[in-house]
């Protein structure tokens, strides 16, 4: 019950915040009762798991301080979870999800136990290097389907389908991920006031205060990479319900890892926000800018410079990102 109390007291929000994120939820609710397109739809789709993504890696990036930047392959381990389980024995979503979770934590137990041995850097490029080698497996690897991936057929599985997680229409997926989000956002409130929470933020400040102060640093870090692992995967196995086709260079590329972690960085590492505002600023640049100036004017690579250049501006103004610009602004004001 306290830990349900936990995660619906916002509280300590200033009410100008509420207010606004009450506004959007509204919105985000009423969204497909308005006029759209299915790009739209699609950006809107996209948003929502990147959101997700970034959640799970301001668990481990934002409040533990520790930059991983190999989150794809856990992208990767629920979606092939889910996408074998449905082909090859017809194991619904809603059964291959959880498992597909297991499945990425236990992973993850596995590397996070020697990565945590290292520091700074060092940890960024094992995180990189395990997910890539994860990554050439799976191209090579036929049960999974190897580098040509895996198809989920609209013939065999007929939509609609609420177990399988198979519609025609999308706004069925939107709503799915929309409550996956409602979800993520109330487990994440809960988080940073939870004891694991309080922890990794004494981790960040300070490790050896953290440890003289009897935290267990690596056991902390190493349950709250497990946490991040789960919400990646659980995003992973939505992934591929909802694209039906899946292979290792769209779901576990370094790509995917950097713009998981620059979600939360550019929005606001370490704060309940930041990952919404990165999504909400990257994911509709991202999509729009391709579209109008990648595949109309045959600019290739021109969307990737121009949200490169945003992120490093305000960077270099704020480094908490976005959250940390509003913060001082309201210090300022004060």
């Amino acid at each position: 019950m306290e830990t349900l109390k936990n995660a619906l007291d916002f509280s300590d929000f200033p009410r100008i915040d509420l207010v606004i994120a009450s506004s959007l939820a509204i919105l985000f609710l009423c969204f497909p009762l308005f006029p759209h397109s299915s790009f739209a739809m699609a950006t809107m789709i996209q948003f929502l798991m990147f959101s997700l993504y970034g959640m799970g890696w301001n668990t481990i990036g934002g409040y533990g301080g520790q930059v991983d930047l190999g989150k794809a392959q856990y992208v990767g381990i629920g979606a092939y979870t889910t996408a074998v389980m449905l082909i090859r024995w017809d194991i619904p979503f809603w059964f291959s999800m959880p498992v597909g979770v297991c499945f990425s934590v236990l992973w993850s137990f596995v590397l996070g136990y020697p990565l945590f041995r290292l520091k700074g850097h060092y940890f960024a490029i094992a995180t990189i290097a395990t997910s890539l080698v994860l990554k050439d497996l799976f191209e090579v690897w036929d049960f999974v389907g190897a580098a040509r991936g895996l198809e989920i057929s609209p013939i065999k599985f007929p939509p609609p389908d609420f177990l399988r997680l198979i519609f025609k229409e999308d706004v069925y997926y939107y709503y799915v991920i929309l409550g996956f989000f409602f979800l993520g956002i109330l487990y994440m409130n809960w988080f940073r006031k939870s004891r694991l929470g309080f922890q990794l933020r004494a981790i960040k400040d300070n490790e050896e205060v953290a440890r003289s102060l009897g935290i267990n640093v690596h056991w902390a870090k190493i349950k709250t990479y497990a946490i991040a692992t789960a919400f990646v995967s659980m995003v992973g196995s939505f992934h591929t319900c909802y694209i039906r086709n899946i292979e290792p260079e769209d779901t576990m590329s370094l790509d995917i890892s950097i713009l998981i972690a620059l979600m939360a960085m550019l929005g606001g590492a370490g704060s309940l926000w930041g990952p919404i505002i990165g999504a909400g600023i990257l994911i509709p640049l991202k999509s729009y800018l391709k579209e109008w100036l990648g595949a109309r004017a045959g600019i290739i690579g021109i969307d990737l410079i121009l949200y490169a250049m945003i992120i490093m501006a305000i960077s270099a103004f704020e480094p908490r990102g976005i959250w940390g610009i509003v913060q001082k602004f309201r210090r300022r004001r004060q």
